[in-house]
């Protein structure tokens, strides 16, 4: 059955709004340009930690180039409910281990379908040992990521850790647009590929063929 996981979001958020709570969600981030229209959708709603998990992103100067980018986006957000920031080690060993054998597949294949289980699996082991009501992740805002695998995974793990997983697609109703706009509001750095060592040798083949035949 193909769900409409931005519906399913919606109707998890009426009954929310309905029951006047406000649940914590663990928002695991890709990166700051991401995350804006995801908090800005989910923020009213949530009280909000940003989980900063990405042991893909290659080299280490990128990785903690989007961390603070991050850090300068929810500093200087602003809404009725506080947004938190949980960090953590920088771990491209995990990375490695998890894709070994699949180094070869482009980006959007399998590949990306183990490295979107590792980040969500550390997602839902924190959020189930800090008692978050909720978690969920930016990466269905981009074009390029597979909604439906990351939602699959997502409650699959909600299962396996018994913690309630928020479905979602932030790219719809014009989210990855949104992102870019709250970008230049914000005026935040844009990285120009998704962030694993692999993606980036994607990136500039591309380019590199876009220059060819431009000559």
């Amino acid at each position: 059955m193909n769900l409409n996981y931005n519906l399913e979001m919606e109707k998890e958020i009426d009954k929310i709004k309905d029951s006047g709570s406000v649940p914590t969600l663990l928002l695991h981030s890709c990166c700051g340009p991401c995350s804006t229209c995801c908090i800005e959708r989910l923020a009213d709603y949530f009280n909000i930690t940003v989980f900063y998990y990405n042991p893909n992103i290659y080299p280490a100067e990128e990785y903690y180039k989007r961390k603070e980018v991050e850090l300068e986006f929810i500093k200087k957000y602003s809404n009725v409910h506080k947004i938190d920031f949980l960090d953590c080690d920088y771990e491209p060993e995990k990375f490695n281990e998890a894709v070994k054998g699949y180094e070869a597949c482009r980006e959007g294949e399998e590949r990306c379908y183990k490295c979107y289980n590792l980040r969500l699996e550390e997602t839902a082991k924190v959020a189930k040992e800090n008692n978050y009501d909720y978690f969920t992740t930016t990466l269905s805002v981009s074009p390029h990521k597979n909604s439906k695998w990351i939602n699959e995974i997502g409650l699959n793990l909600g299962e396996k850790y018994n913690v309630k997983y928020l479905m979602s697609d932030f790219k719809k109703k014009d989210g990855y647009k949104r992102s870019i706009e709250l970008c230049k509001k914000y005026c935040l750095y844009r990285q120009n590929y998704c962030g694993c060592i692999y993606s980036l040798f994607e990136r500039q083949e591309q380019e590199r063929d876009k220059l060819n035949e431009n000559r």
